[in-house]
């Protein structure tokens, strides 16, 4: 335990908080990402991830969802000093398998210091690996390597569009002042294949995914305690991205999102554009936590209602990033017509976030 708590701490503490303003780069506009060189780490930033998100079906038609995740910090310790065991980035994995049969999330994690070839993320290209886990971009394909305790992933990720600039040409505010934001963009309708080994049976499976790469230093106001995020691949070929920001009370801090349509075209949309109205709540039996996993959720005009694979999505990496939070798959519907699928992610519900 004392050994997590070295991980965790630096993530999640309040010194590590207070340093931060002075210690690690702002995000603010007027630059432009460049490609592809955005692929790879950003060592200089407090925090940095690479979120992939996906529905996944059998040969006998079963759907997954699947959610693979590496996330980079740079807690700012032993910054001078020459070891090569020196913790100078930390590197965090979680990954996901929901079922239907199952009812439940199986999920699994993973943390360790960046350390010789052990684990690390790449500067130059997306490659990051904890042991056997590993999430890389070979030319325009994404591959993913998970051997969990209750399943393993084979999976690539194939890219059928452009990157999604998300916000301003990839500047995402997140909050009322400018540094409060990320440098962020998408990979939407990724075309997966591969193998899923799970319950002790192997399946070949192909599907859509969602990839978010994602990077900043101070992403939360003061009064923000989490956020409300979906990715949905549109059925049409489109795409769509929402978010909010909350405070304690259940209001809007900030929001935003983009969608892209059909025949290529992206609105960003402002924070007026985006509503999250919740439904129907769950309660997790382990952690006591009541998410709202039914939301109506109005992005340009348009509302869209989500709706849960299973209601048991929840996932407890205290001992790893140290947060609860609920990571799921969703479906999509327009008065009443499936429209699209994707993930639906909860953070903030059972105490306040701090990132």
């Amino acid at each position: 335990m004392r050994r997590r708590a070295f991980l965790v701490l630096p993530l999640f503490g309040a010194a590590t908080r207070a340093r931060a303003a002075e210690s690690y780069p702002d995000v603010l506009p007027g630059s432009t990402l460049r490609f592809p060189r955005d692929h790879g780490s950003h060592p200089a930033y407090r925090n940095e991830w690479w979120y992939v998100t996906g529905w996944l079906r059998t040969r006998e038609g079963e759907p997954l969802g699947v959610q693979v995740t590496f996330f980079r910090n740079r807690p700012r310790v032993a910054e001078d000093n020459p070891s090569r065991f020196a913790p100078r980035q930390l590197l965090f994995a979680h990954a996901a398998l929901a079922e239907a049969a199952h009812g439940r999330l199986r999920h699994d994690q993973r943390a360790s210091r960046a350390m010789f070839d052990l684990a690390g993320a790449d500067d130059a290209t997306t490659r990051a690996w904890i042991g056997d886990w590993s999430l890389a971009l070979d030319g325009e394909r994404y591959v993913a390597t998970i051997r969990a305790r209750e399943f393993s992933l084979d999976l690539e990720f194939a890219s059928t569009q452009p990157v999604l600039l998300q916000g301003d040409r990839g500047y995402s505010r997140k909050g009322p002042l400018p540094q409060q934001a990320s440098w962020y963009y998408s990979r939407p309708q990724l075309a997966v294949r591969g193998r899923v080994v799970v319950g002790g049976r192997a399946h070949d499976v192909d599907g859509r995914a969602w990839l978010d790469h994602e990077w900043s230093s101070d992403v939360m106001a003061e009064n923000a305690v989490g956020w409300d995020w979906i990715g949905i691949n549109l059925d049409d070929g489109g795409a769509l991205m929402a978010f909010r920001m909350r405070d304690r009370g259940g209001g809007v801090v900030w929001a935003g999102g983009a969608r892209r349509y059909a025949d290529g075209r992206t609105e960003i949309l402002p924070p007026e554009a985006v509503r999250f109205v919740p439904g129907r709540r769950w309660t997790s039996p382990r952690t006591g936590f009541a998410y709202p996993v039914e939301f109506v959720v109005t992005a340009g005009g348009v509302d869209h209602a989500l709706a849960p694979l299973i209601d048991d999505q929840e996932l407890d990496s205290r001992i790893s990033t140290g947060i609860v939070y609920w990571e799921g798959a969703v479906t999509a519907s327009v008065a009443g017509r499936a429209v699209g699928r994707g993930y639906l992610e909860l953070t903030g519900y059972g105490s306040q976030l701090r990132i």
